[in-house]
This record gives structure tokens, sequence and C-alpha cells, in this order.
């Protein structure tokens, strides 16, 4: 046997389990596809500026395990409100539109909890013809990465009852908070693994650089990746596999624009750039005083972006804040960054969310099988799914269920 145990997948889920095994003294091996750690946190480095691509907000900061260990970690965690509900100088949206709008959302979650659709289908809970119908689909492409006609409403209530308003940001990028928190083990960047099997002694996995052998396994890997059949699994593995197709990842994507010149532009303001267009990208104007824009895009607009290509999504987003700021502003944005993360290899999307009538796929998908194979990643979390600390949380309990099957 070569390791104790093996986790496929280095993102938060991965490195917080071999965390918890490497302290608990196991040996540990973690196999990551692509070529980096990291997952869906990933930091790059443009113009002197670490921009997340992926995960930037520390979410229920109050209770995010993520503060703690970035602040070990010598990382400055930035408190405080953000912009994302206001509109800068009330352009393109009033403030009695944003209350009314405020109001329809508000109005569309009581009835989700009051009196939820039998259909679980959260688009069933909409207001015939309302007025800011494309606003709350706009909302829940920002919050689920996925449109309401295929959100879970008890699902999305799963998270909606255990978050908090407190988000705060890593400075140095949260990407690069959870990269520093790999363990020192076994990695294995740029290494695949084809084929996950069960032995009479433990785990065998086929890589691209050859066969691993350990006691135990995490997957660790997005539901996509499962659902796709990128790993071939035995029969045993068929609920997971089953369940990881319930549990999509919707999409959610980012465009930074780099700021120049005597724009005017004033730091952590935020527009949204069509309130009656579901499909609209929400701007966040110099954040951390930075000379970006960094637009947002998510679910029906993310995939739209996605369709379109890189230029033609930089010119929706420049024609939007123009349409806003005024035509002047063009030259002082250009292009900086874009993700792309429905393309991205060994992702396929962005975050979970249950499809209609399957929220309890969650509870399915992180239940061991034996005392061989575990999951973990942020689709087996209960009520913290489609965070950066849900994934690390979910590593945790998976190391634990290790640890315990072993006696």
């Amino acid at each position: 046997m070569d390791y104790d145990v093996a986790v496929i997948g280095a993102g938060a889920a991965g490195i917080a389990a071999a965390r918890r095994l490497t302290d608990a003294g196991r040996s540990v091996i973690i196999l990551e596809a692509s070529n980096r750690v990291g997952g869906r946190a990933w930091t790059v480095e443009l113009s002197g500026m670490a921009l997340d691509m992926g995960c930037g907000w520390l979410h229920s900061a109050e209770r995010n395990p993520l503060v703690a260990i970035g602040r070990e970690g010598g990382f400055t965690i930035e408190r405080g409100p953000t912009a994302w509900q206001s509109q800068w100088r009330d352009l393109g949206f009033s403030p009695e539109e944003r209350a009314a709008a405020a109001a329809a959302w508000q109005a569309l979650e009581k009835r989700l909890r009051a009196n939820p659709p039998a259909s679980d289908r959260a688009s069933d809970a909409l207001e015939p013809d309302g007025e800011w119908n494309a606003y709350c689909q706009s909302l829940s492409g920002y919050l689920n990465g996925a449109p309401l006609e295929r959100l879970s409403v008890a699902d999305f209530l799963a998270y909606d009852s255990a978050a908090t308003d407190a988000n705060w940001r890593v400075h140095e990028g949260y990407g690069n908070l959870i990269g520093a928190a790999v363990p020192d083990v076994t990695l294995r960047l740029s290494t695949p693994v084809r084929r996950v099997a069960l032995t009479s002694e433990g785990v065998r996995l086929e890589t691209d650089r050859g066969p691993v052998t350990a006691g135990a396994a995490i997957i660790t890997v997005s539901t996509n990746v499962l659902a796709h059949g990128t790993i071939a699994f035995g029969p045993e593995a068929d609920d997971h596999l089953h369940a990881a197709a319930q549990l999509p990842l919707g999409l959610a994507d980012k465009l930074f624009m780099e700021l120049h010149g005597n724009h005017g532009l004033e730091p952590e303001t935020h527009l949204l750039g069509d309130a009656r267009n579901d499909e609209t990208g929400s701007y966040y104007i110099r954040p951390l005083g930075r000379p970006v824009v960094e637009g947002f895009f998510g679910g029906k607009g993310a995939v739209v972006i996605e369709q379109a290509g890189l230029l033609d999504a930089f010119t929706f987003a420049l024609d939007q804040l123009s349409s806003l700021i005024g035509n002047n502003i063009r030259q002082h944005l250009r292009p900086l960054a874009a993700s792309s993360w429905c393309h991205t290899d060994w992702v396929r999307g962005s975050y979970s969310h249950a499809l209609p009538g399957h929220a309890d796929a969650r509870t399915v998908l992180a239940r061991p099988v034996g005392d061989r194979l575990f999951f973990a990643g942020e689709a087996t979390h209960q009520s913290d799914f489609s965070t950066a600390h849900g994934a690390w949380e979910s590593g945790l309990r998976a190391a634990a269920e290790v640890m315990g099957s072993a006696g």
C-alpha cells in the first residue's frame, strides 16, 4: 500500500481533509488533475493586484473557519459592509425602483417559506408577470448560478436559513489563502485520476502518471466531473454518480476591467447594469480601492457571455457601463482578465444547486462507500454548499469518517 489515504482534488475540501489526516499521523497523497491547487478558489496576479477569478468572499464570516486559517497564515482579512446592494449615484436604478425590486425578492422568499410550491421549483413561486421577475432571476443567477426554474426550493432555503450577512474579503486573494493551507504531503499536480477501483486491501487509483494504491480515498471533485463520467467507478458508486447529476454546477463568471486616467469613479461602489434584464452584469467598482471594475455574471448571464466569447462579453459589459455612466467611460476601461468556468477542465462550472425535487441528493453524495471511499466537496454540505468554507468543512467531515472507519 503506497499511502494510508489518497485525496482526489486539491481544492478547499481536499486540502482540509489532507490537513486533518496528516495531523492525525496518516500518510496522504493529493492527486490534482490541473496544474495548480485551489480548485474554484483561484487568484491571479495582474498589474500588481491579486484578483480572485473564483470565490472572493468569506461568506458567513463570523463563523467561517477560513477566517482563522487566513489570519494564522498572515493574510489580511478585510471586514466591513459591501456595496453589492447599492447603486452608485442612483444611476439607472432609482431608490424607489430598488425598494420595489427588493420588496419583490423578499415577497418571493416569503412565499417560498410559507407556501412552497408542490413542484419544489422556485420559479413556480414567482408572481405571474411580476414587474421585477427578471430582477429576481438575476439574483438567483448570482446566488445559485442558475435560474429559478432549475432550483429546488428546499435546497435554496437550507442555504438561506444558515447564511449570515457578514461577507469579508482576503486582501491577498482567497485562492492564495486556500493554496497556502496545503499541508506537507505528497502532492501531484497535472495528474488526472481516470479510474477508482476497490481492492481487497483498499483502493487502486489509475492516473495518467501510473497507479496509486491507498487504504482509502476521499473524492472531492466537482459534481459535473462526477456526473460526466470523467472518473470511472465500480457499481458501488452508482448512487453517488446519480446524486451528482441531480446537483449540477451552476455558472458564475467574472470580467475584470482595468481603470486608468481621470475616470471619476469612487472606490467600493457598485452598479447593477439593468435591473430589468435577467442576463445583466453586476459591477463592483474599485474593490479594495483598486483601479478595476469587477463584472459579475450569474446564471443565464454567465451562460450568455461564455457562449458569446470574451470579446463580445467585454463589449456587453462596456455597453452596460457606458449606458449608465456615459460614453466617456470607455476610454478609461480596458479588459484585464476573465473567468470561463464552464470551459475550465476538471471543474466544468461554478457551484452546485439541487434540481427541483432533489435536495436530498446532497445526503446521498456525502455517504461513504463502505470503509474505503469517501466523498467531500461543497456539494456534499447540507447548508453551506456553493462556498469554499462549506467545501472546507466537508473535507474535515470526510477525514473524520476515514479515521472513524479505521477504528
